[in-house]
């Protein structure tokens, strides 16, 4: 029986352990799902190691890979690691600038493109990164060699028992890889784990799934993202099936095509299907749109922890008959487990989906605790409203005298690569890692997270806010799609919003205003009166001090392309401050 100490383990784990299946991977390809049985997965990964050792890679070089995903992504992860090689993920998504800096810090001596226009761009950077010796495609692409042709050069030059001996030195405190996480400023910084930390996260949260090889995992964070690739393994690690969605365009039929049991997402995913569930309601008429909206606010009265009384059961049956099975089946009809991270949840959220069937569950974490430190779960107490769960198990947290949260465990990082200096100042003497999160823990234990302590700030006035709590107040509301709160060093909180375009022109349909632009919509006096009317009803909720006062709304949404937000959809505030500072300088003129 193989024991798993390094992450290549999980290969012959999967073969021993579970009955063969032709689904282990699925993609998408040309309107069809393409499957690939664990043993088409061992030998892919086995031959493109032996091509990646006939081209020259020895342990401890460095490999990027720059791609969507798709079952490729593991073939090259797994075989990367089993040269001995450290695995350097990079987002599709980052700028020229953040690759070369990368590919240079990194000293990157091989790099897998997925894409045509992609792979041109990253020869262009190569070309000013000494360390890059070739430049790879996925697929066949005019003047580049792809991943297959790496597998044929494998098949022609096996060295099995090479690899077996460059396995049997790696030892499960190695570096496995370098994951240079999205700093909202300065350059990425490359978070090392090794082959302990990441499987030390996945085997403490296999617990979790209550379902087992029999299921099917939907697969769409990006795999250079810990949280995705930690789960990607946890699946191998139970045999489950891994799914590949085509993008987030299609989330949504790929989800009905394959009835998945659990999938990972962001709360901006949650938050597009709860306002597309809304906007079904607005469209019904007499009764029916009646019915729908008692069913939506009987599900924001329900009680995540089960202590629903035998008056509010029977009307959750006859919504759950009338309304919620319809949800669920709009959304496969099968899940068991939807984990969102990333970002905190809006309660309602978690709420509306629970009560209508669709377990939510919240975990939190960071690229440099492998990333889970605390998540929801079955246990006593595992849940509660606006809490990340209990600590992980095997994980330790407490909070520091100034309310920043503090980790230590099996999952926390090797330190910064070529950083010294930077991992002295997040992980202490005594091993504690420095989240640089604020929160606060439950008397049942649950971890509440209040803000970032970088995020924080201070008005003219002396007192403390923490924007991201207001923001994800308001966005609750379906006119706000995006929204910043500013106001340092001055006397009140003013906030930049982006509002939700869709649902503006279904408001503006109904009140039979006639919509042009976006950029004219936002300036129009009835749509402006009506976005204050929703800060100002979030307003009563807050203390005097946080209160926003002034507002400017915006007329383009923001995205990772236009580079207002992360890979992972966090606001990235100096470079909206910066690009936006003629407007909030307005706001407080």
């Amino acid at each position: 029986m193989t024991e798993i100490t390094r992450i290549f383990d999980l290969l012959p784990h999967y073969l021993e352990n579970f009955k063969p299946k032709d689904d282990a991977l699925a993609v998408k390809e040309d309107g069809v799902w393409k499957k690939i049985s664990i043993a088409q997965y061992i030998q892919t990964s086995d031959n493109l190691t032996y091509g990646l050792i006939a081209l020259g890679v020895k342990p401890g070089d460095t490999i990027a890979t720059i791609t969507n995903n798709r079952p490729e992504w593991n073939f090259l992860d797994m075989a990367i690691m089993q040269a001995g090689a450290i695995h350097v993920p990079v987002y599709p998504t980052i700028s020229p600038a953040d690759y070369q800096y990368i590919f240079n810090h990194a000293e990157i001596k091989f790099v897998f493109v997925a894409g045509e226009e992609m792979s041109k761009k990253i020869r262009e950077v190569a070309t000013s990164c000494p360390s890059v010796q070739e430049v790879f495609s996925f697929k066949l692409r005019k003047d580049f060699r792809n991943v297959y042709d790496i597998v044929e050069l494998g098949q022609e030059k096996p060295v099995p028992e090479e690899v077996d001996k460059i396995k049997a030195g790696i030892k499960p405190a190695d570096l496995a890889t370098i994951i240079y996480t999205s700093g909202t400023t300065g350059n990425p910084k490359g978070v090392m784990l090794s082959h302990n930390n990441i499987i030390s996260n996945f085997k403490a949260v296999s617990y979790i799934p209550t379902f087992g090889e029999e299921g099917k995992a939907l697969s769409f964070l990006p795999l250079c993202h810990v949280y995705e690739r930690m789960l990607n393994y946890l699946y191998q690690y139970l045999g489950i099936s891994i799914y590949y969605a085509e993008s987030l365009a299609t989330i949504t039929d790929n989800i009905k095509e394959i009835h998945p049991d659990m999938m990972c997402c962001v709360p901006r995913l949650l938050e597009k299907i709860y306002d597309k569930i809304q906007a079904t309601g607005r469209k019904l008429k007499g009764v029916k749109r009646m019915i729908f909206f008692w069913a939506v606010d009987l599900a924001l009265h329900y009680d995540v922890q089960g202590n629903n009384n035998a008056w509010y059961m029977l009307r959750h049956r006859i919504a759950d008959k009338l309304i919620y099975s319809k949800w669920r089946e709009a959304l496969g009809g099968n899940f068991k487990i939807i984990v969102s991270g990333g970002a905190s949840i809006q309660p309602r959220l978690v709420k509306t989906f629970r009560a209508a069937g669709l377990p939510i569950y919240e975990g939190y974490g960071l690229t440099e605790t492998s990333p889970v430190v605390a998540v929801t779960s079955t246990d006593h107490n595992g849940i509660k409203i606006g809490t990340v769960g209990p600590p992980l198990r095997g994980v330790e947290v407490k909070i520091a005298e100034d309310g920043e949260i503090l980790a230590r465990g099996p999952g926390i990082m090797l330190g910064y690569f070529k950083e010294p200096e930077l991992t002295a100042a997040v992980i202490d003497s005594d091993g504690w890692f420095h989240t640089g999160d604020i929160g606060v823990f439950e008397p049942e234990g649950q971890l509440r997270i209040t803000g970032r302590k970088k995020e924080i700030f201070k008005t003219s006035l002396g007192k403390y806010i923490a924007p991201e709590l207001l923001e994800n107040k308001i966005k609750e509301s379906p006119f706000i799609d995006n929204i910043m709160v500013v106001g340092e060093n001055q006397k009140f909180a003013a906030a930049l919003i982006i509002p939700d375009f869709s649902h503006l022109k279904s408001w503006c349909a109904i009140k039979q205003i006639p919509y042009t632009t976006d950029e004219e919509m936002v300036n129009l006096p009835v749509v402006k009166q009506r976005i204050l009317k929703v800060v100002d009803s979030y307003n009563k909720t807050f203390g005097s001090t946080e209160q926003i006062k002034r507002i400017e709304i915006l007329s383009k949404e923001w995205s990772t392309a236009s580079g207002e937000l992360t890979p992972t959809l966090k606001l990235k505030r100096s470079f909206i401050a910066a690009r936006y500072k003629d407007k909030i300088e307005n706001l407080f003129n």
